[in-house]
């Protein structure tokens, strides 16, 4: 990682910049349905984009700004992975389970040795450098149940600059011991953390239980208390991902309606709730999704590789709830989100359906940071954002560059550019107005 002119410095790019000021339709395949300013400058001034305009004979900023010319480069939003564990980058394709089984085999082990505070360090800050050179600038977290994790990531995020929202994992039952918490312990913990680091810089807090089979009915009744008790707390947590799953959830919960029905039992379904999979919930549920203004984050990487089923997209954009997109790494087989848009786009063609290129990328980008309630702060190339840009090399090699060159579409040629990148594709990344890739 590098860092280049510190956030007051005035930079200038120049590229084809590429955003959404709008959610588009559903199989819109028009170029109208996303904002394409080919050769246009991008100005950034004290960490937030300060204006726009299109190149021209008289259009380079003066002397005293830094001007990059990235001509013939797309100039993006920073994505957002919207359901990420940092733990859990040292298990990336493990071998064979689904996701009950592979809970205990593989993440309950990587997430123990988190309790060693340096440990905690290195990891996190593997991940949010692993993030950046992807292209990925901000995200929704899950640390483990381990202060010292929460401690080490926010550190780390805040280190690169970096809009990251994450909360101490909390579990009280069937999991290891070494990774069982107590009704009081999370809340002493978590309050602590709440005041240590919500609304530091660009960080906020979110309660986080792990799933409702590992929260005791009296811990999801102290996650409710913490989400109303400080304005602007999140809620992320993981619903519907697994028939087992759902099958142990009713066991569990005899009395509830539904899976979901236990989280908003507890107060736990509001307008800054993040729900991860949410693939086996019927039209009630989603229903009541919109209703209370919460979100869910497709993860489809991981659903592919553990066998945990095929969400369906036109219902859950149809129901208008919040919807994102994210890499659930380490079930999740990449940070790289343009491979998770791609891994969605199979998911939909295994049920028949077909989503496109806008749809995907706009899940990543607007339609993740208005599913978080910061639009007008990421998410889109607008004067008064922050500078959380990316610049994309469209192509690498002859065969890249062929596809871009008889696209008949933008639409077509972004789909390509999907489909064939990588994390090399980055060229740089600006974080809060500072390059750090």
């Amino acid at each position: 990682m590098t860092s280049a002119p510190a956030p007051s410095s005035r930079v200038a790019i120049l590229a084809d910049l590429l955003d959404f000021e709008r959610a588009p339709g559903a199989l819109d395949i028009s170029d109208a349905a996303c904002r394409w300013r080919p050769a246009h400058w991008l100005l950034i001034e004290n960490g937030r984009i300060s204006a726009i305009h299109p190149d021209g004979p008289d259009a380079r900023p003066g002397p005293d700004w830094h001007c990059i010319d990235a001509s013939g480069q797309w100039l993006m939003p920073g994505f957002t992975d919207a359901h990420v564990h940092s733990a859990q980058i040292e298990i990336i394709g493990a071998f064979g389970e689904q996701l009950l089984q592979w809970l205990e085999r593989y993440t309950f082990p990587a997430e123990q040795r988190m309790a060693q505070a340096d440990d905690a360090r290195a990891c996190s800050q593997d991940f949010v450098d692993g993030l950046l050179r992807c292209g990925t600038t901000s995200a929704m977290v899950f640390p483990t149940v381990h202060a010292t994790s929460v401690d080490a990531l926010f550190e780390a995020a805040q280190a690169a600059g970096m809009r990251l929202i994450a909360g101490r994992v909390m579990m009280d039952r069937h999991a290891p011991a070494a990774l069982c918490d107590s009704v009081e312990s999370a809340e002493r913990d978590c309050r602590a953390l709440i005041e240590r680091w919500h609304g530091q810089g660009r960080l906020a807090y979110a309660i986080t239980p792990r799933f409702a089979p590992t929260s005791s009915p009296a811990q999801l009744a102290l996650a409710g208390r913490l989400l109303a008790g400080t304005p602007g707390l999140y809620m992320q947590t993981h619903v519907a991902e697994n028939p087992a799953e759902v099958d142990w959830v009713r066991q569990l919960f005899p009395d509830a309606r539904s899976y979901l029905d236990v989280y908003e039992r507890h107060g736990l379904l509001g307008e800054r709730s993040m729900m991860a999979h949410g693939i086996w919930l019927d039209d009630i549920d989603v229903a009541l999704l919109a209703q209370r203004g919460a979100a869910v984050a497709h993860c489809p990487s991981s659903n592919l590789f553990l066998g945990s089923g095929l969400f369906d997209w036109p219902r859950a954009r149809d129901a208008g709830h919040g919807l994102c997109l994210a890499s659930d790494v380490g079930a999740g087989t990449t940070l790289f989100m343009p491979q998770v848009m791609m891994d969605a786009c199979k998911v939909q063609a295994l049920r028949g359906q077909r989503v496109t290129a806008w749809e995907l990328l706009h899940g990543a980008t607007l339609g993740a940071a208005q599913a978080l309630r910061l639009q007008g702060e990421i998410g889109q190339l607008e004067p008064g954002c922050a500078a959380d840009v990316v610049l994309w090399h469209p192509a690498l090699d002859d065969l890249q560059r062929r596809r871009q060159r008889v696209a008949r579409s933008l639409h077509e040629r972004v789909l390509a550019w999907l489909s064939l990148a990588t994390p090399q594709h980055v060229a740089q990344v600006w974080v809060a107005g500072q390059r750090r890739v």
